[in-house]
């Protein structure tokens, strides 16, 4: 059984990243991993609230865009999985079988493309039924064989799967577009996390896809995380499912499809690498649970003025739209200071005689480690004051991010940038197959990978590949990850 060690966090994040994420996932009450199962997780009620609030955000997002939610079974018959061959062949070593069923072979879902795609077939039979855009949120399942690593590599991953159909591929490469901007909308300007919208090379693209975006963030341990990807999944699917529509001139066509998938848990991972300190959480207030944390500083003889004017104000910053728990505990003020800053919540308001007598409130600002006074009939200055700590989270984010993609022309410019946990910028060879022999060489000699390029601009090669001397097409992404 593992032990819970409830201090606050022993080691700095810039000392031992690794160390520093799992103290902080355990003692902030993110995961808890004492049932010690491999690859799987107990989600702990504030990181159940922070994920809550995450597929809340993309949920409206999808909707707003005009998809409508769904809820798919969480098997898939063997034969379904087999529909599409190079789909199975990139899953087949990571599904989990579950024993025969009167002869039927079924799997625990590991993605839903191949659920999605015969109702497609069913519900889209005319021009008139498209676009048809679809979602659910749930759990799908990895059989990950190597190493697993709670939230960044698990074998259950918590996330929302969009599935998609169109009539036309320029309608399909649209909605790629638009999960790209979903992700921007969301994933830096509410939650200030930066990432690259990279289109895979050929050898790196979702199994059964045409082409495959990752959207790549990275830790500060220098490695890159992947996070939600979208992908053109063309008409292989709708032709492995027969699934078609009746096009404006009574003609038959198969349908263009797509897919996009955020994971909440992974996602959460760069919430936290991104934001946090040594203190603990700092998490944006579009995630978290609680916008302000109440302390209420007494004695015996004013124990009950001081809680009375901490409830008025707990109903005052309600009212105004901010969600806010005084603490109660039996803990001293500076236990609950510590235990709200491990939390992250953004701000926290100190009350006590001292407050009582100016008539006013101590606030403390959780990013920036500074505490403001705020008259008591001003309260919805708190309000201001977290949009602003909302915007120094982005730009702290932004500012670290832009400084570590180096451009790079030599093998020697990229493994220093690689060795410095930067991101390597390079003109390369190409990115079909031609491209896969400098590719490995790249991963054999650095340890990292050829991420793409950019999936939202264009950006023109000049001179050679470093890998080969031969003349680059493509400007690359180089970087390590998990």
């Amino acid at each position: 059984m593992i032990k819970r060690n409830n201090k606050g966090l022993t080691v700095k994040k810039n000392e031992d990243f690794s160390k520093w994420f799992s103290e902080i996932i355990d003692k902030a009450n993110i995961v808890d991993l004492r049932l010690d199962m491999k690859g799987f997780m107990v989600i702990s009620p504030w990181g159940a609230a922070i994920i809550e609030k995450m597929y809340r955000l993309f949920s409206d997002e999808l909707e707003l865009k005009g998809h409508k939610q769904t809820f798919m079974p969480s098997v898939i018959p063997e034969a379904n999985l087999k529909k599409e061959s190079s789909h199975v062949k990139g899953f087949t070593p990571e599904v989990f079988w579950l024993k025969e069923i009167n002869k039927e072979k079924l799997a625990l879902r590991p993605t839903s493309e191949t659920l999605y795609t015969p109702m497609f077939k069913l519900w889209a039979r005319s021009y008139r039924d498209l676009p048809l855009k679809l979602y659910q949120r749930g759990s799908v399942f990895r059989l990950d064989t190597k190493a697993t690593r709670p939230l960044i590599r698990t074998r259950e991953i918590l996330w929302i799967e969009a599935h998609d159909a169109f009539a036309t591929k320029a309608q399909a490469e649209a909605q790629v577009q638009e999960d790209i901007e979903t992700t921007d909308k969301i994933l830096t300007n509410k939650m200030g996390i930066p990432f690259l919208p990279m289109k895979r090379p050929e050898w790196d693209k979702f199994a059964g896809a045409e082409y495959t975006v990752g959207s790549d963030c990275l830790m500060p341990d220098g490695k890159l995380i992947q996070q939600p990807s979208t992908h053109l999944m063309g008409q292989k699917f709708s032709k492995a499912f027969d699934a078609k529509f009746t096009n404006e001139k009574e003609q038959e066509e198969y349908l263009w499809t797509t897919a996009y998938g955020p994971a909440m848990s992974r996602i959460l991972v760069s919430v936290i690498s991104t934001h946090g300190d040594d203190q603990g959480l700092i998490l944006p207030s579009c995630l978290t649970p609680i916008d302000t944390a109440i302390v209420p500083i007494f004695k015996k003889d004013n124990k009950n003025k001081v809680i009375a004017k901490a409830k008025e104000i707990e109903k005052e910053l309600t009212k105004i739209g901010l969600k806010t728990q005084i603490d109660l505990t039996d803990k001293s003020p500076g236990e609950k200071f510590n235990i709200w800053e491990l939390k992250g919540v953004p701000t926290r308001i100190e009350i006590g005689e001292k407050e009582l007598d100016k008539k006013q409130a101590t606030v403390f600002i959780r990013d920036i480690k500074e505490k403001q006074t705020v008259k008591l009939d001003k309260l919805d200055k708190i309000k201001s004051l977290i949009k602003e700590y909302d915007k120094r989270l982005l730009e702290k984010a932004s500012k670290t991010f832009d400084g570590k993609i180096v451009e790079c022309s030599s093998e020697k410019e990229i493994k220093k940038v690689l060795d410095e946990g930067k991101i390597a910028k390079v003109n390369f060879c190409s990115t079909d197959n031609k491209g896969l022999t400098c590719a490995n060489k790249i991963e054999k000699t650095f340890n990292a990978e050829v991420r793409g390029t950019m999936a939202n601009k264009k950006e023109k090669a000049k001179g050679n590949c470093p890998i080969c001397n031969e003349k680059a097409t493509k400007v690359v992404y180089i970087g390590r990850s998990y």
